[in-house]
């Protein structure tokens, strides 16, 4: 599935698709947003989540260059 159709489809499908075939990496903290990070295929996806209004916002790819990867590179450890 490409990029464009993914961001077409409705919100649930998304979900269905990253838990079918995505894998979790990563969960952060992001003002009133926990999110979830997923690799599905070769790409980045986030799940933002409103513990607020326990609801799910937005499901998007992962823009490299947004100063949330700071917050993403600081949960990564390696264990050498």
């Amino acid at each position: 599935m490409s990029r464009e159709d993914f961001k077409k489809l409705p919100i649930s499908k998304k979900i269905q698709k990253l838990y079918m075939e995505g894998t979790f990496v990563v969960a952060i903290r992001y003002y009133s947003h926990k999110v979830n990070l997923y690799l599905l295929g070769d790409d980045y996806v986030e799940v933002f989540y409103n513990h607020k209004h326990d609801r799910i916002d937005k499901i998007e790819y992962l823009n490299r260059q947004h100063t949330r990867m700071k917050f993403y590179l600081d949960q990564i450890s390696f264990d050498l």
